[in-house]
């Protein structure tokens, strides 16, 4: 199977990796000439151009995306409208807006073009290795990219979803949910900070993650941010959101949907872009640790 990957960022390179490691031919371009050439090292070819990436897919040619969402994401979706043909087949990883998506399928199917929206979890470590995809795109055609997903995802880590829009719809409600999390996790250790115990924190983390109720991947990462910076002195307690919690509270407020615990979070977000808090700190010391999110350091002389 060969596959055209366009975005080379932390996600896609990964991927790129992930695919090679199953044997799947891999044609990538990014405008970065630097990613380009380390894309190369992996075996997949890179291109200096869009077309002559696809003048090199074999028929039907089956591109995936992983640019960010919004216009970078639409550039290319009008690109690829005039460059593919009938029987091709488009999949955006990104974290596009599910309604987005919906308009994409649209305006491919018009040429023929079929489209799927892949939402795709795990962070950095889930792209290079057993990743978890959420898919959405006619069922039939779905058949033909199935493959690429039983390889690369982790098992009973990836699920067909619907028409397009639901796999995007489906990892915008993810994200929702894992706003929330982070959120309690972050709170939790705000008021170990502000107790009468002095708790170390990196050992209370790995505790939680090993047979407690509340223990996972998050719990996890939290112990591995707390080994590097043990109360997290380093880090300002913003915390950046790439939009999906906002996302998933507009489409709870149409649905008429009570979701206290995600819009919480969604607003504590926004509060943290004003005062500096150990709960920010936890949540964006876990962002970076499984996204490589970017994280606002003090300046030593905040210190």
């Amino acid at each position: 199977m060969n596959i055209g990957m366009i975005g080379l960022g932390k996600m896609g390179m990964n991927l790129v990796r992930n695919l090679r490691d199953h044997e799947i031919a891999v044609a990538a371009y990014d405008l970065n000439a630097d990613a380009r050439a380390i894309v190369a090292q992996t075996g997949a070819v890179a291109y200096a151009t869009v077309d002559d990436m696809i003048a090199a897919l074999p028929t039907p040619k089956i591109v995936w995306l992983m640019v960010p969402a919004g216009y970078p994401t639409q550039s290319c979706i009008d690109a690829l409208a005039e460059s593919l043909s009938a029987g091709d087949i488009v999949i955006d990883g990104g974290n596009s807006f599910y309604r987005d998506s919906m308009a994409h399928a649209q305006q491919l199917a018009a040429n023929g073009i079929h489209f799927f929206d892949a939402g795709t979890s795990g962070g950095m470590a889930g792209a290079r290795h057993d990743g978890n995809f959420m898919i959405g795109g006619d069922q039939k055609t779905f058949a033909v990219i199935e493959p690429i997903f039983q390889a690369i995802a982790q098992t009973d880590g990836y699920l067909y979803t619907g028409p397009a829009g639901s796999g995007h719809y489906l990892k915008m409600v993810h994200n929702g949910i894992e706003y929330g999390m982070m959120q309690a996790i972050g709170e939790g250790f705000e008021v170990l900070a502000k107790s009468d115990f002095d708790y170390d924190n990196e050992a209370v983390a790995k505790l939680w993650d090993h047979g407690s109720v509340i223990r996972g991947w998050l719990m996890a990462l939290a112990q591995s941010a707390f080994s590097d910076d043990p109360k997290l002195d380093e880090l300002k307690g913003v915390m950046h959101s790439s939009g999906e919690g906002a996302w998933t509270v507009e489409e709870a407020l149409r649905l008429h949907v009570p979701t206290p615990v995600i819009s919480s979070a969604l607003m504590m977000r926004y509060r943290s872009e004003e005062d500096d808090t150990m709960t920010g700190k936890v949540v964006a010391a876990l962002r970076n640790q499984f996204g490589g999110h970017a994280v606002d350091k003090k300046l030593v002389s905040e210190g």
